[in-house]
C-alpha cells in the first residue's frame, strides 16, 4: 500500500467500515424489498436528483459488477442500469431557485466548487473489489489506498457524519428485489472471486439520474478537474430552465450524449 500524506492520512476512509457493513448486514436478518415505481411523495414532480461521484465505468470495473450480479441474479430488482460509480455526496434536486430543503442551487454548487479548488488534492489510487452489502443492495468495496475519497468528502460534506452509520465507499451491484436471508447471502459472498482493480481517479463528476426511474442511468452534469484543479460543467445543463416542458427534453437529451 502506497504511504499517505499526513492530511490525506487524517482523512482517509478506514477499512473498517467495511467489517461494520457486514456485521449491520448479518444482524439486520434479511435485506430490504426494493419495488419498481415512481416515488412521487419523495420527489414531488422534480425530475432530476443529482449527486457527485467518481466515474469507474471502465472495463475492468464492469466484469466485476457483472460477475457479482450473476451470482446474486435471483435475488436482484430487474433492469439495474446505473453505470459503476462511486457517490461521494448526495447533493439534491437541481433548481435554479430552491423552494425545498432537499434542492440543489447555483449557491450551493459554488460553495462545493470553492471547497473542491481549496482542499480536493491530486489523482489519487482506488482498489475496488470484495463483494459486500447494505440491507437493500450488494456492492463491491472501494478501498481509499491513498486518501483521496476521504479527502474529496471533507471538501464538500466538511465534517458532518451520516445519518445510517459511516460513509462506506462502494461501487453498487444492484438493488435487492425482495427480503432474503442475509446469512445465506453472506455464504455467497464468501463464494466470490477475491479480484480486485486498481484505477486513478483523475476527476471527480457531477451527475444525476431520472427520479422516476429506480435504478436508472447516469448522465454527467460536468467534472471538477483533479488534474488542472478546474471545473468543466455547463450552468445550463444542470439547472434548466424552470419550466417543466424545458426540464424533461434537456434531461432526456443528456442521458442520449451519455450513451
Amino acid at each position: 500500500m502506497p504511504i499517505r500524506d499526513e492530511a490525506a492520512s487524517h482523512l482517509a476512509i478506514p477499512d473498517s467500515v467495511f467489517e461494520l457493513a457486514r456485521e449491520h448486514f448479518a444482524a439486520a436478518g434479511q435485506t430490504l424489498r426494493n419495488v419498481r415505481r415512481d416515488f412521487h411523495e419523495w420527489h414531488r414532480g422534480r425530475p432530476r436528483y443529482a449527486l457527485w461521484a467518481i466515474d469507474v465505468d471502465l472495463p475492468a470495473v464492469r466484469q466485476l459488477v457483472e460477475d457479482a450480479a450473476r451470482l446474486l441474479d435471483d435475488v436482484l430488482l430487474d433492469d439495474y442500469r446505473r453505470q459503476p460509480h462511486v457517490t461521494l455526496a448526495l447533493c439534491g434536486f437541481p433548481s435554479r431557485q430552491p423552494a425545498h430543503p432537499d434542492d440543489f442551487g447555483p449557491a450551493a454548487l459554488e460553495r462545493q466548487l470553492d471547497a473542491l479548488q481549496r482542499i480536493a488534492g491530486a489523482p489519487f489510487r482506488l482498489e475496488i473489489g470484495g463483494l459486500a452489502s447494505f440491507t437493500s443492495a450488494p456492492f463491491l468495496s472501494v478501498r481509499d489506498v491513498e486518501g483521496g475519497i476521504g479527502r474529496l468528502r471533507h471538501a464538500l460534506c466538511g465534517p458532518r457524519t451520516e445519518p445510517g452509520g459511516p460513509y462506506t465507499p462502494h461501487v453498487t451491484v444492484g438493488l435487492y428485489g425482495n427480503e432474503w436471508p442475509t446469512e445465506a447471502l453472506l455464504e455467497r459472498f464468501n463464494t466470490s472471486t477475491r479480484e480486485v482493480v486498481h484505477c486513478t481517479a483523475t476527476k471527480l463528476s457531477l451527475m444525476c439520474y431520472a427520479t422516476s426511474d429506480i435504478g436508472g442511468p447516469l448522465a454527467t452534469l460536468g467534472h471538477f478537474d483533479l488534474v488542472h484543479r478546474r471545473w468543466e460543467g455547463l450552468d445550463s445543463r444542470i439547472f434548466p430552465a424552470l419550466d417543466a416542458s424545458q426540464i424533461l427534453p434537456n434531461f432526456a437529451a443528456i442521458l442520449k450524449n451519455a450513451d
